[in-house]
């Protein structure tokens, strides 16, 4: 395996294994302040509870998330030198604002959120934790802005020749506005939102199945339910419009996420299928014309293909490409008829009545997660072969001075030490829940009804 393919997988592994957290943290920072603001207003001690226990999970993920996103600076600076020369002067402005916006909310509120429960007033606690949750919303927008801007360059002129070549930021606002950073921070943000979401479903799903903390449970899947109900409807307007920023900006990024050959000629659109990169081929079900009409509400407009591009400016991986877009979006489309099935037998008052739907709910945690995941991949693996879409390829962006044998020794050494932390974090995470959401000083508040439950069922 050369140093490219090493670089890149690398890449890959540890940027995924990061991205497992933040949107955790981003979600569960929304449904805090939401329980937090209930209790304000309520004075209902539950909703206090609830938000205690979940900044709990908080902090853990938002600790290991920091942890595992430094790596990924370094390997910029170790295998992809002359990538981090191109783009320096435009990551440096994003990464400091980062730094001005996001790490000083964070930092500035963290201590207050974690530690200030019965010190401080409680509007004081609820500030810190609306202080914290920005903060790490702003730290999502400004490291899509950098990757947007890799997608959909704007903003900059070229300084230099071949190596020494970079690029200048001429308009810092027409960096971040990029084509397609709006969109893009949209989606991030709604897929963070329900990552965080169905994971507190989840867990009180799974409290009221084995009878423990019922009643609080009720209260909190109720909440969340609202939360990931409205959310997932929210990622087909955000995807809708990402899908048109793509067609067109990216064409031949889009082209490959629905395997779409015929240079310009009208679109099907697959539910599923399977791509033939030889025949240029996609078997499988579709929509005939289901993505002409998509983009331009006419069955029969032509959408420009693959081979509208010189093979060498196409995507390669075309099956892997499409396979986790329509992940991606089944996964969606899945989210959506579960939480409105639901809210529908809420409304019915027979929403805890199904032991299989909350079953379901128990399993969904890492449905957002994996949907999350592919789309990323589905995006960057579109995006080559160019790691700055249309200026820098990726194969001309390594260091000139790594080898395939370095890379691999530190590729398997981030693998022992994230399979070493993955175990910890669920570990942990696995401890927090099974305690449940009352500390031993809040044990006398619970329900007594619910305290009846716990010792017959033995949980």
């Amino acid at each position: 395996m050369d140093a490219e393919i090493l670089a890149r997988v690398q890449f890959a592994f540890t940027i995924a294994f990061h991205y497992i957290y933040p949107p955790l943290s981003i979600g569960l920072g929304l449904v805090m302040v939401v329980f937090e603001s209930l209790y304000i207003r309520t004075r209902n001690k539950e909703y206090h509870i609830l938000a205690k226990f979940w900044t709990k999970i908080f902090a853990l993920t938002f600790g290991i998330g920091v942890v595992t996103g430094i790596v990924m600076e370094f390997e910029f600076g170790t295998n992809w030198a002359v990538y981090s020369r191109y783009v320096g002067d435009i990551f440096g402005s994003a990464l400091a604002a980062e730094g001005i916006f996001a790490f000083a909310l964070e930092s500035g509120f963290l201590g207050v959120l974690l530690f200030g429960w019965n010190r401080v007033k409680p509007w004081v606690h609820l500030v810190s934790t609306i202080g914290v949750f920005l903060g790490s919303m702003f730290s999502a927008i400004w490291i899509v802005v950098a990757n947007s801007w890799q997608q959909t360059p704007a903003g900059y002129h070229i300084v230099g020749e071949g190596l020494r070549a970079r690029a200048e930021i001429t308009d810092f606002w027409a960096m971040v506005f990029n084509p397609s950073s709006v969109d893009r921070i949209l989606h991030v943000w709604l897929g963070a939102f329900l990552a965080g979401a169905f994971l507190i479903l989840s867990v009180h799903a799974y409290y009221i199945l084995k009878g423990r903390f019922v009643d609080i449970s009720k209260k909190a899947f109720k909440i969340t339910l609202v939360v990931a109900t409205v959310f997932s409807l929210g990622q087909l307007v955000t995807g809708h419009s990402s899908a048109e920023g793509v067609a067109e900006n990216q064409p031949a990024k889009l082209a490959a996420l629905e395997g779409h050959f015929d240079a310009s000629a009208p679109a099907d659109m697959y539910l599923l299928g399977w791509v033939d990169k030889e025949k240029q081929e996609v078997s499988g079900i579709k929509i005939p014309g289901g993505l002409s009409f998509l983009l331009d509400y006419d069955f029969d407009s032509p959408v420009t293909g693959l081979n509208a591009f010189p093979e060498e400016d196409r995507p390669s991986q075309l099956n892997a490409i499409f396979q986790f877009y329509h992940i991606m979006i089944s996964i969606g489309m899945f989210l959506i008829l579960l939480t409105l099935y639901s809210c529908y037998l809420w409304f019915r008052g027979k929403l805890f009545d199904r032991r299989w739907l909350l079953w379901i709910f128990v399993f969904t945690a890492i449905l957002p997660q994996i949907a999350n995941q592919v789309g990323w991949f589905a995006a960057e693996m579109g995006r080559q072969p160019w790691v700055v879409y249309g200026l820098l390829r990726t194969s001309d962006a390594l260091s000139q001075a790594v080898s395939a044998n370095q890379i691999l020794f530190s590729l398997i050494l981030f693998m022992v030490i994230y399979a070493i932390l993955f175990l910890l974090f669920v570990y942990l995470l696995n401890k927090k829940i099974k305690q449940g959401p009352y500390d031993d000083s809040e044990a006398d508040q619970r329900p007594l009804t619910q305290e009846i439950t716990r010792v017959v069922t033995g949980n």
